[in-house]
């Protein structure tokens, strides 16, 4: 039987990075606890997305905050898809730790990614992201919710 610690490191030692390539991202909260439920923290996860300086070497093309997770759209330009990922969710915890006083943990060590393939259609994915906060029962339509964003708006 493997530790999930082994099989998380074994999940980063197989990640491939490809430039160029769009992946959905899933990183969840420690514990799963509801960390964004604090409309402070969904505000400060938020303009870490909208910021410029999280992304240097990709696009967040779309992301939605949820309670106790975030998912983002993101197409990766150059570099390491885990060193981008690890950079915003650094940026994130850094900033509500600051703002709050916030001690334990933010996020959880691993993410899961998802490579979409050249014929998937990108919009679409970002509807099914965005649209989330919706299958949760935290909103009735997409504009109620406000922690989420896509490029095409």
């Amino acid at each position: 039987m493997h530790s999930p610690l082994l099989q998380s490191h074994r999940l980063r030692l197989a990640r491939v990075s490809e430039p160029g390539r769009i992946y959905l991202i899933t990183s969840v909260c420690w514990n799963r606890a509801p960390v964004f439920r604090d409309v402070r923290n969904a505000r400060i996860a938020s303009r870490v997305c909208h910021s410029p300086k999280t992304w240097p070497n990709a696009t967040c093309l779309a992301w939605v905050v949820m309670p106790d997770h975030w998912h983002g759209l993101i197409e990766l330009h150059e570099g390491d898809l885990s060193r981008t990922i690890a950079r915003f969710k650094a940026m994130v915890s850094s900033n509500i730790k600051r703002k709050t006083g916030r001690k334990s943990p933010v996020w959880q060590r691993t993410f899961h990614d998802a490579a979409l393939r050249s014929d998937d259609d990108v919009k679409a994915a970002a509807r099914y992201l965005v649209a989330n906060p919706l299958r949760a029962g935290l909103a009735e339509s997409v504009g109620e919710y406000p922690y989420w964003n896509a490029a095409w708006l």
